[in-house]
């Protein structure tokens, strides 16, 4: 064989070897840089560990628990443990209550798997398995938690403290007129209309505006007498006096009066007056028609005020009392919210229904509320006692179980169950199971909650293991 053959198959040797120790994982292989593989790191080690996926040679977010092609033909690149990133904290080594650094007993799958391992390992997305110490047996309600998943989960603990809560009672309610601001328009007397204005019901009158002109034997008798005393001025103050009070006694306001004292005549009709400012709610009264004393001519009503009758359940009474604030929402504006107070409540209760009646003053400047609309009420009922109360996002409620999450200090949390009462403003009573002393988790907690759950079930899972 000559020197050139004797080379050719030297070398041909030589890498038939470097690939069965490539194969062997007997020394690193180097990506090229078009591979756009992460720069070579010199407190690396030496890329033995076995292949846990493949990544896009282009360094797209692709992956692969298997060797494939990409779409442009090239090869997916193998990425062995020892390469991996991680971006899980790893602590150094905690000392134990003997001062020893502390040994691990297994470590669990990160993702919550029930699969665990006697030595560190990624699962198939990368992810490093989660060491369990063996002194974390001691404490088997506590979960700790390090700087760095805190700051990433952003935890946050508030204290639990005794306030006195404003718990929300609600009820169904409907709009009615304040009788108190309602004005019946009748004579005293009997009479003829001889006009009436131009009013027709759910017009607007001020007080003081004509609503008609009325003529009547009786009010002309009693205005010819006033007139006369005032005309022979001998009829002493005694005299003028009751002669006015005839004309008051007919219904004659202080206006009408004074006229008639000024012309010093007897009017043949007389303008009657609007009582008040209101909406004409109801008229009877019509041109030319007799009236007698006592008939309903005019009902006018003012509603700048108005009442909201709701029916609250029997156990809700202790809590409401009058000056209580409370919100109204009308169905006819359920995104307009209106502002009123307790006024009274009802002496008796619905025996049917087991409900007491609650009256509650509105304002009503813009009108906008009627008589006969429908309103869910809504009252802010506070306790005479300050009671034990937590954040109400502190709370984790599966609906069989309430849990807090109890912040221990220094990365240590304690899941505890709660009993819990009434609930309002943000906040939640608590009954049973925390202490005033006591800072319990506002956000991130069901985190925690899950990490205590999975630390159980696989405490469980161990100790069923050792047992067979």
């Amino acid at each position: 064989m000559t020197r050139r053959g004797m080379v050719f198959l030297s070398v041909l040797t030589a890498a038939a070897a470097g690939v069965a120790w490539l194969l062997e994982g007997r020394f690193s292989w180097v990506a090229p840089p078009s591979m756009h593989a992460p720069p070579a790191q010199s407190n690396r080690p030496s890329a033995t560990n076995p292949i846990i996926y493949y990544r896009d040679p282009d360094n797209r977010p692709f992956y692969s628990s298997t060797p494939r092609k990409a779409a442009n033909g090239k090869e997916f690149v193998a990425v062995r443990a020892s390469e991996d990133v991680s971006f899980e904290d790893k602590p150094a080594p905690t000392p134990s209550k003997t001062g020893e650094a502390r040994r691990v007993r297994y470590y669990r799958n990160p993702m919550g798997l029930p699969d665990t391992s006697p030595v560190p390992k990624k699962d198939p997305m990368g992810m490093d398995y989660v060491p369990v110490f063996e002194d974390e047996g001691e404490d088997n309600s506590t979960v700790t938690v390090s700087p760095g998943k805190l700051q990433k989960t952003g935890v946050r603990s508030e204290p639990v403290e005794r306030r006195t809560m404003s718990v929300p009672v609600r009820a169904a309610g409907r709009i009615e007129f304040d009788p108190r601001r309602v004005s019946v328009v009748s004579l005293r007397f009997e009479a003829f209309i001889e006009s009436v204005g131009k009013f027709a019901e759910g017009d607007y009158v001020h007080k003081g505006e004509p609503l008609m002109r009325v003529y009547g034997p009786d009010l002309s008798s009693a205005a010819a007498e006033y007139v006369a005393v005032l005309n022979s001025g001998r009829g002493g103050r005694e005299r003028l006096e009751g002669a006015k009070r005839r004309l008051a006694n007919l219904g004659l306001d202080e206006n009408a009066i004074a006229a008639i004292a000024r012309s010093r005549r007897v009017p043949r009709v007389i303008l009657w007056p609007a009582p008040q400012d209101g909406h004409i709610f109801e008229r009877s009264a019509l041109n030319g028609m007799r009236a007698a004393p006592g008939d309903a001519l005019f009902r006018i009503v003012d509603h700048s005020l108005v009442w909201v009758l709701a029916d609250f359940p029997e156990r809700d009474v202790a809590m409401i009392a009058p000056g209580q604030k409370a919100e109204v929402r009308a169905r006819a504006y359920p995104d307009r919210a209106f502002k009123g107070e307790v006024a009274l409540i009802y002496p008796h209760l619905n025996a049917e229904t087991r409900t007491a009646r609650v009256r509650i003053e509105l304002p009503n400047p813009e009108g906008l509320l009627r008589g006969d609309m429908y309103a869910d009420v809504e009252i802010a009922a506070a306790g005479n006692e300050k009671v034990l109360t937590a954040p109400e996002s502190a709370i984790i409620d599966t609906g069989k179980r309430q849990v807090a999450i109890v912040d221990k200090g220094e990365g240590r949390f304690e899941p505890r169950e709660v009993k819990i009462g009434r609930r309002g403003d943000g906040l939640v009573e608590i009954e049973a199971g925390l202490g005033e002393k006591d800072r319990v988790v506002t956000t991130a907690n069901f985190l925690i909650d899950a990490e205590s759950n999975l630390k159980a079930a696989l405490r469980a899972l161990d100790q069923g293991e050792g047992g067979k």
